[in-house]
C-alpha cells in the first residue's frame, strides 16, 4: 500500500535555529495522526512543508504521491490545508467564501454547487449560507475554513491547532467532521496541543524541540512510561509545585487543576518527601496516590528526558 504521507529526514532551519530536526514518519490512507508538543516544538513548521508552503533545509518528503518540493502544484490538488488563522474573507458569506476557494481549486463550476451544498450540510453551516463569515461565530469560523480546505475533495488534510481557542461544543462538533472524514479514507495530520484531542487519534507523535520523541497509538504511548504518576491533592496546589519541583530535583510536577501529578521512580520514598517538603511549606496535603499516567504525564517525562 502507498504511504499517504511519507517524511524521511526533514529538516528546517530559520538562521541558527533548528525549527524541525531530522523527522521521519509514514501515515497510511485513512489514518488520523496526531502531532502534539507546545508552542515551538515545530509542529506548524513541519505541516506548512508537507503543504508545499515552505521548503524544507534537508530531507524530503512525500504527501498524496506527490514530493513536497518538485512537485508542489500537483500536491495542492490532493491536499487540504488549515492553517492557524485560515484566511477566510469577512465581507464574504458563508457560500461566497466557498465558491472562491472552490475557484481557487480550480472546481468545475457545474460540480461547484453540488459540492458546496454537500458540505454546507456536513458542517451544518446550511442555515448561515448568507451570513458574512466576519459575523460567524469561532467555531463556526473553523467549520467554515475546514469546508473551504474540502471544497476541491482532497485525499489528505493538513490541520494545524484548529480548534485552539473554540468553546467545548464547537470542538465536540468539529471532531465530529473529522470522524466522518475518516470514514471517507481521508488521511488526517493535525497538529494540537490539547492532550484529550491527542487521545482520538489512532497515532501520536509527542514533537519536542523539533524532533518526534515517542510516537505509537495512545495506549502504546502511555505503557511506555516508566515508573509511576502520583496524584497529590491539596487544597493549595498553585503555591505547593514551585517547592516541590525545587525539593524533587528533576522530577516531573505539573499542575491538573486542585491536584499535582507528580512523576516519582520510587513512589514510597517519593511520597514521604512530598509530605515532609509540603509540611515545611506549611501546605496542608489531602491524599496522595497512585494513578495511571496520562498523554499529559508521559508528554512531560519524555521531554524532561530529552537531550537539549
Amino acid at each position: 500500500m502507498t504511504d499517504a504521507v511519507r517524511i524521511e529526514g526533514l529538516g528546517r532551519r530559520f538562521g541558527q535555529t533548528v525549527a524541525v530536526d531530522g523527522l521521519s514518519l509514514r501515515l497510511e490512507a485513512g489514518e488520523m495522526f496526531g502531532l502534539v508538543g507546545p508552542d515551538g516544538a515545530g509542529k506548524s513548521t513541519t505541516l506548512r512543508m508537507l503543504a508545499g508552503i515552505l521548503g524544507p533545509t534537508v530531507g524530503d518528503a512525500w504527501v498524496a504521491g506527490h514530493h513536497v518540493v518538485r512537485e508542489s502544484e500537483a500536491l495542492k490538488e490532493r491536499t487540504g490545508y488549515m492553517s492557524q488563522r485560515f484566511g477566510l474573507y469577512p465581507d464574504l458569506t458563508v457560500w461566497e467564501n466557498l465558491r472562491f476557494y472552490a475557484e481557487i481549486y480550480g472546481v468545475p463550476r457545474q460540480a461547484l454547487e453540488t459540492r458546496a451544498e454537500a458540505l454546507l450540510a456536513f458542517s451544518g453551516l446550511a442555515p448561515f449560507r448568507r451570513r458574512l463569515a466576519g459575523a460567524l461565530s469561532g467555531g463556526m469560523k473553523q467549520k467554515l475554513g475546514l469546508s473551504c480546505a474540502l471544497v476541491h475533495t482532497p485525499s489528505v488534510l493538513l490541520l494545524d491547532e484548529p480548534t485552539n481557542g473554540v468553546d467545548p461544543v464547537s470542538r465536540r462538533d468539529f471532531w465530529r467532521i473529522l470522524y466522518q472524514l475518516l470514514r471517507e479514507r481521508v488521511t488526517i495530520l493535525i497538529t494540537t496541543s490539547y492532550l484529550d484531542e491527542a487521545e482520538r487519534c489512532g497515532r501520536v507523535g509527542l514533537m519536542h524541540r523539533g524532533r518526534l520523541v515517542a510516537m505509537g497509538p495512545p495506549d502504546d504511548v502511555r505503557q511506555s512510561f516508566r515508573g509511576a504518576i502520583l496524584d497529590v491533592r491539596t487544597p493549595e496546589a498553585r503555591r505547593a509545585a514551585p517547592p516541590l519541583r525545587a525539593g524533587l530535583g528533576g522530577q516531573a510536577v505539573t499542575l491538573f487543576g486542585d491536584r499535582l501529578h507528580v512523576t516519582a521512580a520510587g513512589p514510597v520514598d517519593c511520597e514521604r518527601r512530598i509530605r515532609e517538603l509540603l509540611a515545611a511549606a506549611g501546605i496542608p496535603v489531602t491524599g496522595i496516590r497512585v494513578v495511571e499516567p496520562s498523554l499529559e504525564d508521559v508528554f512531560m517525562s519524555v521531554t524532561a528526558e530529552a537531550p537539549p
